[in-house]
This record gives structure tokens, sequence and C-alpha cells, in this order.
């Protein structure tokens, strides 16, 4: 596509994890705004939320570690958003040989593939869980990595890996969201803000592990806009860098607090929804910058945790999320249990 007003606009876009939790909001928006659309994934969760009936979408089954497969489906593509992963880290319930084999093995070769094919742009969900525990004030970019489980060591250690073949044609960034919370057409409820929502419009009780860990969140209409955003940047702006996008760094008893108010504003029949705590091993706590993304990219978050909040219950309201205490459609880890991933 020609540059225009400094910015390219692709045509042809490949999202690896197009049928995950962000992929499920982003590939419909896509095509929304014209683009063709390659939603690439390994169908854990199937695909039935997708829009399989659009003419300009293509939907690929590929596990990302079959770098054969992956280097065809790249052909005619102009730009990659890296979703695909094993997210939540599972390593300490699943075979720790999944997460370091998608995490981080198949994770360069995807990019060589890429580069190979004529990408032009490559853009990586790494995690802002990188931080690890940092008593800093304030988190940014050049804040060490201090990761505590394999999950985040693994997104930390490609973020090196995708840069070294960053060059003029084949543009390349990396995110580092915050903890994503709301509704998407493949919910996923084992995440901070939603696991809070669900437990107290369903459970009435709200149980809170820990509770002064503090951590960044954003909406996950906020991630997919900004992804949407860096499809159209220039590539000055976004060549080599790697940027947080986070939003209302707060504790999770504050999540609880607000999740309890929302709930009790939109089910008022509820009554009382108590808040339980308990001990957690999950201490990471991290207070993350996004001045850097505001500055550079103008992107800052328009959504709070009480929208998610009640976006989720609309949600529910609406008949949207069946047996979600327990079907592991919602829940990650339980799911690649399950079906016993390899």
């Amino acid at each position: 596509m020609s540059e225009q007003n400094g910015s390219r606009r692709f045509r042809n876009v490949l999202v690896t994890g197009g049928a995950g939790y962000v992929g499920s909001l982003l590939v419909p928006q896509l095509l929304d705004e014209g683009y063709n659309v390659t939603a690439l994934d390994i169908m854990y969760f199937g695909d039935d939320f997708l829009p399989k009936d659009h003419p300009r979408l293509k939907i690929v089954e590929c596990d990302i570690r079959d770098t054969a497969k992956l280097a065809e489906a790249f052909w005619g593509v102009d730009a990659v958003i890296s979703l695909a992963c094993i997210s939540n880290d599972a390593s300490f319930e699943l075979d720790e040989n999944l997460s370091t084999s998608v995490n981080l093995d198949a994770f360069e070769p995807m990019v060589v593939a890429a580069k190979k094919a004529g990408v032009q742009r490559f853009i990586y969900a790494s995690s802002s869980s990188v931080y690890g525990v940092s008593e800093s004030p304030d988190v940014t970019e050049d804040h060490p990595l201090v990761p505590l489980t394999l999950y985040n060591k693994y997104k930390g250690m490609c973020e090196p890996l995708l840069f070294k073949h960053q060059s003029d044609d084949f543009v390349c960034v990396t995110i580092r969201p915050a903890t994503l919370c709301g509704y998407a057409p493949r919910q996923r409820l084992d995440l901070s803000v939603n696991i809070l929502t669900n437990h107290a419009v369903n459970n009435d009780k709200i149980t809170v592990f820990g509770g002064s860990q503090k951590r960044p969140n954003l909406h996950v209409q906020d991630m997919v806009d900004l992804y949407k955003l860096l499809l159209t940047t220039e590539d000055a702006k976004i060549a080599g860098e790697t940027f947080n996008a986070g939003f209302m760094n707060m504790s999770i008893m504050d999540i609880a607090e607000i999740a309890r108010k929302v709930v009790l504003e939109e089910f008022p029949d509820k009554g009382e929804i108590e808040i339980v705590t308990t001990p957690t091993n999950d201490i990471r706590s991290y207070h993350v910058n996004s001045d850097k993304i505001a500055n550079k990219l103008g992107f800052r978050a328009k959504r709070s945790v009480d929208d998610a909040v009640r976006d989720l219950c609309k949600a529910f309201k609406e008949g949207k999320l069946p047996a979600s205490m327990d079907d592991d459609f919602y829940f990650n880890v339980k799911r690649l249990k399950a079906i016993q991933a390899k």
C-alpha cells in the first residue's frame, strides 16, 4: 500500500491467536475497518465466535510450532499481530515443555518466517508481568525485568529475539500490556477483574488472594484500539520500540471493591456481596507507567475497570456467559489440562 500522511495502511493482516480473548474482539473490528484478515490459531477453544461467513476473513488452524505451515500462511501478508502463546503461567500445572516450546522455542522461527515471506510490520504482545515485583513508584520501559514465572521470563526473552531482525523493511514493535479485563466473544474469566466480577455476580462472594498487590489493568477494547493504531502509525515512531500499555494501577482489594460496587448497582436485588481474603503465593506487584506510549503515539486508555465490570454484567444479563463458574471454555489452564495439550 502507498504511504499516506506518513502512515502505511496495510491491506492484509494476520493475527496469531486470532481465536483467543483479544483476537475474538480484534478480528471482527479489523474486518470492519476494511482489512483482509487471517486468523491463525490452534483452536483450543474453537472458532464458533468468529465471523466465519465474512468474505475477507481466512481462518487457519495452525500450531505456531509448525513453522512450515506458519511460513505458508505468511505469504502475501503485510502485517502480523503476534498474540498466540500459552497464557496464564501454567508451568506449575501443565507440562513445562508446552510453555517452553510455544512461548519461547517457536518464537524466533516465526519471526524469521514472517520476514522471509515479505511481512513489513511485526507487532508483538509481550506482557507487563515481565517486571515481576517492583517497589518503584513508576515502572517505565527501561526498568529491569524480574521474571517470577516461566511465562513472564519467556515473554521478556522473546523481545530481543524480535528486535534482532528489525530492519527498514521489517518494522518490529513490542507492547507490554497490563492485565486485560472486560467482555470479548471468547471470554476469559481467569484474569483478576473478570474473576472477581464472575464471583460477585454468580457466587455473591468475592475471594481476594492477598489483596495488597498492585496491578495495572487495561480494558480489552483499549487493547484492540491500540493494535489498530499500531497498524497505521508511521514506521519511525515504532521501529524497534517497546511500550507499556496500562491504565488504572490498583490493588487487588481495590478491584474487588469496584467489582462489588458495580455488580450491586447492576443487580440491585442481590443484597450483599461478601469480600473474603485469603493468602496467595502470587506476589506480582508493580505500578506501570504508560507515559511513553501517550507521548509518542498519543494512545491513552479510554475505559476504566468500572466499565469492564459493567460490560461483563451486561454479558451475564444477556446470557452470553453460561456456566461461567465451571465451563473450562473461560479458563485457559483448565481447558489445556482437560484436552491434555502437549
